[in-house]
């Protein structure tokens, strides 16, 4: 029989309100011994809950959700109770006494919605990111894979494969009739076409499922002293980074997270670029062209006086050149510069924002679109476009049925349909114990 599992399922205590959820065979027991009785289903309804001594622990709210209709499947309880951390340290320690209830595992009310068919992988994936969001772009894009976006999308794919599987089976049978076999396989390779279309489309967009699930990075470089650092802790107002006229103070890359307009940004200040310094120095260096590298957007600054020298950046990444301490003197309307800015009085950085903004909106697109955020979701659809590019309808119909059976079952692992059970473990370990 499968355990009954109980956990704290509301935010940190203390807190004005705890709610505890009790999933499992033994959840109609756990309200008979704690409260006295089970309510109507789905109807809250105000009780005293007492320990197994008889003496009251606390009075609340109980509502039961009885299997299959609850967020895990099985029969659940929740009494949501007052948030203090004594109230809900008896309140679980009354439940993990009765026979067969135990505290749950991290993600393990999510794993049985998933195990009992009220959630499919995605959907699950899209619940953790939900929880992990930090602007409201990545809430949208959570809240639009939560929704059952990519299972719909998926699922439309496998339609379209089975159906495609389905006329190469069937043409099995009238196999000698004339025609009818290259009508049937012409149809099919049509379709599958088209479908490599849509899905390599869909594979496309992952670069823009990534920025909005790990953030759009923008790299701050240049030589030493020109103003890196302190534009860092002006962007975050407040200081992140150590300021000093020190050449080579910043030996590591050093990262910031911001808010701008619902997406994610994530900047990095880097050690200033030279050829002299120490081994430590040179490191950090390093560290600095990797990650330019990398970036979705370098701001390129130099302080008054420097020459805006060549980073070697490829062309292909985007770049801004900032002029900085434009408080000392320098000016906005040089050749070489696209902004002047001034960490110490704020002038240009509204600008410089915006723009930042702008880079960084280009990059994500709609955040609502079903896009492939992770990187399972890119492995599995990458291999299934490699096994339809594999189809082909010259040879028998049997083999290129057999080609798209591995293709469907490939695909149905997206969803959780198949091949997936050694992956469980790591995907639900995400979740906080409670969800």
């Amino acid at each position: 029989m499968t355990d009954t599992i109980a956990a704290l399922s509301s935010g940190t205590l203390p807190a004005g309100i705890a709610v505890l959820r009790v999933s499992g065979p033994a959840a109609r027991g756990a309200m008979e011994n704690l409260s006295g009785g089970v309510p109507e289903p789905r109807r809250a309804v105000l009780r005293t809950f007492r320990g197994a001594d008889g003496a009251p622990i606390d009075r609340g709210l109980l509502l039961f959700f009885p299997a299959p209709g609850s967020v895990s499947g099985e029969d659940l309880a929740e009494f949501h109770i007052h948030g203090g951390r004594a109230v809900a340290s008896a309140m679980l320690a009354a439940l993990t006494r009765l026979p067969g209830i135990r505290l749950a595992e991290a993600g393990e009310f999510t794993r049985r919605a998933f195990e009992n068919g009220r959630i499919d992988l995605t959907e699950a994936e899209g619940l953790a990111d939900l929880l992990a969001a930090e602007t409201q772009g990545q809430r949208a894009q959570a809240l639009a894979q939560a929704d059952g976006g990519m299972r719909q999308l998926a699922d439309g794919w496998m339609r379209r494969l089975l159906h495609a599987r389905a006329l190469l089976e069937a043409d099995f049978d009238f196999s000698d009739e004339g025609d009818v076999s290259d009508d049937v396989s012409q149809g099919v390779a049509a379709e599958i076409a088209r479908l490599l279309a849509d899905m390599e489309e869909s594979l496309s967009g992952a670069r823009r499922g990534e920025i909005w699930r790990y953030g759009f990075h923008v790299v701050i470089a240049g030589a030493p002293n020109a103003g890196k650092s302190s534009l860092l802790n002006a962007l975050a107002e407040r200081e992140v980074a150590i300021v000093s006229p020190v050449p080579g103070t910043t030996r590591d890359v050093i990262e910031l997270r911001l808010d701008l307009g619902g997406i994610p940004v994530r900047f990095s200040d880097t050690a200033g670029l030279r050829e002299a310094g120490d081994a430590v120095e040179r490191i950090g260096i390093e560290r600095a062209r990797a990650a330019m590298e990398a970036a979705g957007l370098v701001l390129h600054l130099t302080e008054p006086g420097g020459t805006n020298e060549n980073l070697g950046l490829d062309p292909a990444i985007p770049s801004l050149r900032i002029r900085t301490k434009s408080d000392l003197g320098d000016t906005a309307s040089r050749p070489d510069a696209d902004l002047a800015i001034s960490a110490q009085t704020g002038a240009g950085l509204p600008e410089l924002i915006a723009r930042i903004a702008a880079h960084a909106g280009a990059a994500v697109g709609d955040p609502a679109a079903v896009l492939p955020a992770r990187e399972r979701h890119r492995e599995i659809i990458a291999g299934t476009l490699g096994l339809l590019r594999d189809f082909d309808t010259t040879l028998p119909p049997e083999i290129a049925a057999e080609t798209l059976r591995l293709a469907a079952d490939r695909l149905g692992s997206l969803t959780g349909r198949t091949g997936v059970e050694d992956l469980l473990g790591v995907i639900f370990s995400e979740f906080c114990i409670g969800k």
